[in-house]
């Protein structure tokens, strides 16, 4: 708080606050660069590499997987549930299913994903390196421990975030899909041809390559934006004053235009 009353209270910082802003971004997607080239390549997959990935991909994604598709197949029949009332009152039932799959399922279901992989396991590395920063550690030690955390543990936790979110989202996604079929048909499977044209129309090849591109980068980002907030807290120490999760608003914000930007391409 006292920082950013400085700031305001003095024009000139800005200049030097923007730069140091555009850094940090800079500092981002030059982190995730690195994890991409990493992971690309074949030095990488070692045993020791394939041990941890395999476990992270269990602390990320198996043993959340039930709890989060309970629910969210729970809220999801409630909107299911409502969107269907609602529609057959203005009397545009016809459309009520189509509607449910271009909300639930493209849209609500993926973002959701990343946010409960973000805060179950998307920090976690993060959360370990804040206490090495506020461990009181010379510099060099702690950048020397950083950079060998980084190496260990950002390239498995970039495949489990990103695969943690596909899972949750393609199991949850097919699970509102059966929900759907049975609030609109109920037991009949008379209604299948009419649902897999509805279903079809909605995920055309475009629209499916964009939903699963769309979630592979909400894993990445789950996986990046913390890490790099918190590789750069240990660079500059004097920022630890915030009490908000390092890069949990950057994150939020990064989900947040990736989604918008999703929208904007399949809809204007």
């Amino acid at each position: 708080m006292r920082r950013s009353l400085h700031l305001a209270a003095r024009p000139s910082l800005w200049g030097l606050a923007f730069a140091r802003y555009l850094r940090s971004w800079w500092y981002m997607f030059f982190l995730g660069a690195i994890a991409i080239v990493t992971a690309l390549s074949p030095s990488t997959y070692n045993r020791g590499n394939r041990l941890v990935t395999a476990r992270y991909i269990h602390a990320s994604s198996w043993q959340v997987l039930p709890w989060f598709t309970v629910l969210s197949a729970l809220i999801s029949l409630v909107i299911i549930r409502i969107v269907l009332v609602t529609a057959l009152s203005y009397g545009l039932s016809r459309y009520a299913l189509e509607m449910v799959v271009r909300v639930l399922v493209l849209e609500l279901i993926p973002l959701s994903a990343a946010l409960f992989a973000a805060l179950r396991s998307g920090m976690a590395f993060d959360a370990s390196a804040l206490g090495l920063a506020r461990a009181g550690l010379p510099t060099a030690e702690v950048n020397a421990e950083a950079l060998r955390r980084l190496r260990r543990d950002l390239v498995p936790q970039l495949f489990a975030n990103a695969i943690s979110v596909l899972s949750l989202a393609m199991v949850s996604s097919t699970i509102v899909l059966v929900l759907a079929y049975l609030n609109v048909y109920g037991l009949s499977p008379w209604g299948l041809p009419d649902y897999t044209r509805t279903v079809g129309r909605v995920f055309e090849p475009v629209v499916a390559i964009g939903f699963v591109l769309k979630t592979v980068l909400f894993g990445l980002a789950v996986a990046v934006i913390p890490t790099a907030a918190i590789l750069e807290l240990q660079r500059y120490p004097r920022r630890l004053a915030s009490s908000v999760q390092p890069g949990a608003l950057r994150l939020l914000f990064v989900l947040l235009l990736i989604e918008g930007a999703s929208l904007a391409l399949k809809y204007i």
